[in-house]
């Protein structure tokens, strides 16, 4: 069964949504070091402190970036094994894909699904730690 591991909220104005959610929820909200990136790490959870990944279990951690279009929502992410699979997959069950593949850093690979009822979900693919 694929999982849940991610989240992401579009913001028009990405310093009041950092505040509101920190103050609101307590998360901890920090701009990813790459410089051509305008993309927040969102942190709910305690993660570990090399990795920065939960170390509590059924926590997820999210991203928060500048809202790419009106109406743009935020966007759950489902890690799978193989994105090329899962994205035939989506198609055949009448999904339509609305980013196609990309590689993020040397991390994985992430696309965008909408599905039958118009929700848009993120499919992303880890890459092997020694590629």
């Amino acid at each position: 069964m694929d999982k849940v591991v991610h989240f992401e909220i579009p913001a028009d104005n990405i310093e009041r949504a950092k505040k509101f959610y920190s103050n609101v929820f307590g998360w901890d909200i920090q701009q990813v070091p790459d410089p051509t990136m305008e993309y927040h790490m969102v942190y709910t959870v305690k993660t570990d402190e090399k990795t920065r990944m939960p170390v509590e279990t059924g926590g997820i951690n999210g991203g928060m970036s500048k809202r790419m279009a009106q109406g743009e929502t935020p966007v759950i992410v489902v890690n799978v094994k193989s994105l090329d699979e899962s994205l035939q997959k989506a198609q055949r069950e009448g999904a339509k894909i609305v980013m196609p593949k990309t590689t993020v850093m040397d991390m994985g690979l992430y696309a965008r699904i909408q599905d039958p009822e118009g929700n848009v979900v993120g499919v992303w693919q880890d890459l092997p730690k020694n590629h």
